[in-house]
């Protein structure tokens, strides 16, 4: 079992995810982003291996407008050595990575230009991580998307697109539960149709299931991922007191992750913390499971 945080690590002080406006693009703003980004990417990893934090989710900008067709032409290979560079690294600590890209990837939109972008932004997240020289084990990790007044309707359509992707992306993509449309059994429905492993988010299935106790549900999303897909991807957050609906904790509650551990075992996965303070409380639950036999770190 390995612990992560995505994205953004606010120790250090480095921007990782560094943009600009589409107007403002030029090959110069272009290679100062990205390599800026390729750089706090190297700093946080090196500093997540000091610490014992061997998950990481790599943010969706670290090539800016990657899928824009003004802009794809001119990333791939243009930094190919760098990202050849830190895979190397991530594969010398075995570090699990994984990437989510944004709401608006949706495979099951109706519209095929929706579906179009989706497939060139599941493309660019593939191409980050193939160039990195990584397996099948970094995830590109999606939700479903919209119900669209049709859910039998628009998990058909799901699974159509899926099956309908180039074997890239098929390798590497995952599926989530969410906390409004769609709960882990809609998932599972859709991995049996497709293969697509399921990340199954503790949170999400607090405030949207079917009652199934957290064990079986938890048994049930792990049984959809292969050996070669490395350890099953867990989830990991809880509610901000007093927040709105679905809003994600602003830090770690030790007990209640010290809590969640002894409920989990002796089933082994690997945990992205969905909260807010990133690297904080990512140090927290390193240490709460350094006693936890299933712990890497």
């Amino acid at each position: 079992m390995k612990i992560g945080y995505p994205c953004i690590n606010r120790t250090l002080g480095c921007v990782g995810a560094r943009t600009f406006r589409l107007r403002n693009y030029s090959l110069d703003r272009l290679d100062e982003a990205v390599r800026n980004n390729l750089e706090c990417l190297e700093t946080m990893l090196r500093f997540n291996v000091e610490h014992g934090v061997l998950f990481f989710r790599i943010t969706s900008d670290l090539v800016p407008f990657a899928s824009h067709p003004d802009v794809e032409p001119l990333w791939v290979n243009r930094y190919a050595d760098e990202l050849r560079r830190i895979g190397s690294f991530i594969r010398a600590y075995d570090v699990r990575i994984d990437m989510h890209p944004g709401q608006y990837t949706l495979l099951n939109a109706k519209e095929t230009r929706i579906v179009e972008n989706a497939i060139r932004d599941l493309e660019y997240h593939c191409q980050i991580l193939d160039q990195m020289g990584l397996d099948k084990t970094a995830k590109v990790q999606i939700h479903v998307g919209g119900v669209y007044e049709d859910r039998s309707a628009s998990m058909g359509r799901f699974a159509e697109a899926f099956g309908e992707l180039a074997a890239p992306i098929r390798r590497r993509l995952a599926i989530e539960n969410d906390e409004r449309s769609y709960p882990l059994a809609d998932c599972l429905e859709i991995s049996e149709a497709t293969g697509c492993p399921v990340v199954f988010d503790v949170y999400h299935h607090s405030l949207l299931n079917q009652d199934e106790p957290l064990h079986e549900a938890l048994i049930a999303a792990a049984e959809t991922w292969e050996v070669t897909d490395g350890l099953p991807i867990l989830d990991y957050s809880s509610s901000l007191p007093g927040g709105r609906f679905g809003r994600h904790a602003d830090t770690l509650d030790p007990e209640d992750f010290e809590q969640f551990l002894r409920r989990t075992y002796p089933y082994d996965f690997d945990v992205m913390l969905e909260i807010k303070d990133k690297e904080i409380s990512a140090l927290r639950a390193v240490a709460v499971a350094q006693n936890d036999p299933r712990f890497v770190g």
